[in-house]
């Protein structure tokens, strides 16, 4: 059994705001789904809507993984994922709006401050432009069908003005600086019909969660599938058998602290092991005197040293904010030992050298998540790197018929996202319920 780390990053210490009321979990299950994030609770809803008896093992003690949402001084407030991105693709979107949930269309209109001043209207024509050539240029070169590289490779070589802002925001919703990102695998950078869902995307997620057989608190440590089905063991000895097991729990997660007996083929193992782990972490401020109005605006700051990756601000109209932390940032911040709190010297700096001290009277910065530092997910998502595109094909074949993976990292058109999870755990469960179909019939 491997060991798993204890520490408890500073967003943990935040109860959800909606606790989901959690079914029991059957007698024999036919199916072990093992994670009650997005792709789990996607797994569960699928395989109980097709009468296939399921058990969910989720470690943490809430459900969601890593969408939640807390109350912040009354407000709604998501400490993870926050963006329903892709909504003509995103299954949640298309859910929502059949539920009746509260979606609401990212706004488009965002702001520029440049030094101490708002920008002109030519710089902020000028910043979209730069953006929008970076973007095709990318594209283009994921579609052309030649050799996997970088895709800092096939960014345009004068950007202008912009093309370090262009990096540095596509470095942040990459997870990673650009020369780490797989040009074939780079993600679209279309913000045109993104949404945001009022009471907070994890609390979306706990209501989808409502009444499954789920069993919190329960980390898996180590999965057998030696001989007919698969026997599911947790960290605290207690053993599950079923037909088969859908594994959803981040691929960070998965090759630091499950073990499989037999040991998994070469070339699933090596799948997994090749992800690197992107990060995306954010500061919650709440700053009722920001200078941005607009509810849900994404304000890009530059011309100083100290210029954020990015700032989503007046969530839903309300005093809150996102101060965004790309990888480069998180890892100084890790490198100096600071934690939170260099985080918060750093939000103050930053904003600061923008508008002032003078400004920053009535700042407070309440929570400042650590995803990476997470022992149940160790990232913000997973990045596929130069030369490692095919992974995610790899790991959509199950393992003996009795092994699924599922998950964001197994979504090329909405990796790192919670949609795309949502969409895996679909897949596999129908993948699964579909076979275990065939194997009733015979």
């Amino acid at each position: 059994m491997r060991s798993i780390s204890r520490a408890t990053p500073s967003h943990a210490g935040f109860a959800p705001s909606i606790a989901a009321r959690l079914g029991p979990l059957p007698a024999a299950p036919e199916v072990i789904v093992v994670g009650a994030g997005a792709a789990g609770i996607a797994a569960a809803r699928s395989l109980v809507a097709a009468g296939v008896p399921v058990a969910v093992l989720e470690a943490r003690d809430r459900v969601g993984g890593r969408t939640v949402t807390t109350l912040l001084r009354g407000h709604a407030i998501d400490l993870g994922a926050h963006w329903l991105h892709a909504g003509p693709i995103n299954p949640l979107v298309a859910l929502g709006r059949a539920r009746g949930e509260p979606l609401r269309r990212a706004a488009q209109e965002g702001h520029v401050w440049v030094g101490h001043r708002r920008g002109r209207p030519a710089e902020a024509a000028t910043s979209a432009l730069a953006f929008g050539r970076a973007d095709r240029a990318m594209q283009a070169g994921a579609a052309d069908g030649g050799p996997d590289r970088s895709a800092a490779s096939a960014l345009p070589r004068s950007l202008g003005p912009w093309g370090a802002r262009v990096a540095q925001v596509h470095g942040l919703v990459s997870g990673r600086p650009l020369d780490d990102v797989s040009l074939h695998d780079v993600p679209n950078m279309d913000y045109a019909d993104n949404h945001f869902v009022a009471g907070g995307y994890g609390g979306y997620l706990a209501r989808l969660a409502q009444g499954l057989p789920i069993a919190l608190s329960s980390p898996v440590a180590g999965i057998d599938w030696s001989g007919d089905g698969v026997r599911v063991e947790t960290t605290d000895g207690r053993r599950f058998a079923a037909r088969a097991v859908i594994v959803t729990v981040p691929v960070m997660v998965l090759r630091a602290s499950v073990d499989f007996a037999p040991a998994l083929p070469a070339r699933v193992r090596t799948a997994i092991d090749g992800f690197s782990t992107g990060i995306y972490e954010h500061a919650v401020l709440h700053w009722p005197s920001c200078p941005f109005q607009g509810r849900d605006r994404l304000a890009g700051l530059v011309g100083s040293r100290l210029s954020p990756p990015g700032l989503l601000t007046r969530i839903d109209g309300t005093p809150f904010h996102y101060f965004e932390l790309d990888s480069v940032a998180a890892g100084r911040i890790d490198a100096a030992g600071t934690g939170a709190d260099g985080v918060r010297r750093r939000v103050r700096a930053t904003l600061a050298a923008h508008f002032g001290a003078a400004r920053l009277r009535d700042l407070s910065i309440p929570v400042v998540s650590a995803w990476r530092h997470d022992p149940w997910s160790r990232g913000s998502w997973a990045v596929v790197p130069p030369g490692h595109a095919a992974a995610r094909q790899v790991l959509h074949a199950p393992v003996g018929d009795r092994i699924w993976f599922a998950g964001e990292a197994l979504s090329r058109l909405q990796w790192g996202t919670t949609g795309g999870a949502y969409a895996e755990g679909t897949r596999a469960a129908e993948a699964v319920a579909e076979r275990i179909r065939i194997g009733t019939a015979a």
